[in-house]
């Protein structure tokens, strides 16, 4: 009786971890696929805040949010 009863909480628990590994690769592919702000949004963003968006900024910009993806 009690060996069902843990072997259906250890199943439980690995099903959990599995599932959260699994949903946090998948989602971290996607985001790496489609990232959430691209070149054209930082450029609008920039110019909407007054500045004269240059190239080389909005490279080191988008540069910087892949690092954190990563």
């Amino acid at each position: 009786m009690w060996e069902m009863i843990l072997v259906g909480i250890v199943a439980l628990a690995a099903g959990v971890a599995l599932g959260f590994f699994i949903a946090r690769k998948t989602m971290m592919n996607y985001l790496k696929k489609n990232p959430p702000i691209n070149e054209q949004m930082i450029r609008m963003m920039m110019m909407q805040m007054g500045m004269t968006p240059s190239q080389k900024k909005i490279n080191q910009m988008m540069k910087a949010m892949n690092n954190q993806l990563k």
